[in-house]
């Protein structure tokens, strides 16, 4: 079975999702933390869509912060195109295409630009879910994000 199908039938059993964040060296965001929320997985024409809630703790704060994020997942037979839809369905991003390299990941085929900053990432699957690993570098930032999404399996 190749890596695209195994993700698109993985990706509406995800119910929970955790993360780490670092900032690197050349960051002026300090968005270093750990997070962990939910996923509710919603079918679309085309996808599924995950609607994420949960907390956020920068380290070296006691009190951690809400957050709220929108992920579209538009499957097709040959990559996966991701969007964040942070200003609604209408409006919704486009971040990167993911095209399969091995048996289990999928890499951006091409990075996403923001202004000055360069988004990159790379998933793997796991038995039950998988990890996306964000690289995002630019003039203030070089922040890596590893995200955990897990199926309700677990």
């Amino acid at each position: 079975m190749t890596t695209i199908i195994r993700l698109t039938r993985l990706l509406p059993s995800i119910q929970r999702l955790s993360f780490t964040s670092c900032s690197g060296h050349a960051s002026e965001m300090s968005w270093s933390g750990k997070g962990v929320g939910t996923v509710t997985p919603e079918a679309h024409s085309g996808g599924v869509r995950f609607i994420e809630q949960g907390h956020f703790l920068p380290r070296g704060q006691s009190r951690d912060v809400a957050f709220r994020n929108v992920y579209r997942w538009d499957l097709h037979p040959e990559r996966i195109a991701l969007y964040h839809e942070r200003r609604g369905t209408e409006a919704a991003v486009w971040l990167f295409d993911l095209i399969a390299d091995s048996a289990s990941t999928l890499s951006s085929h091409a990075p996403h630009l923001c202004g000055a900053d360069t988004y990159r990432a790379r998933l793997t699957l796991e038995p039950r879910g998988f990890r996306l690993d964000w690289h995002i570098v630019g003039p203030r930032k070089d922040e890596r994000l590893l995200y955990h999404y897990q199926s309700s399996t677990d």
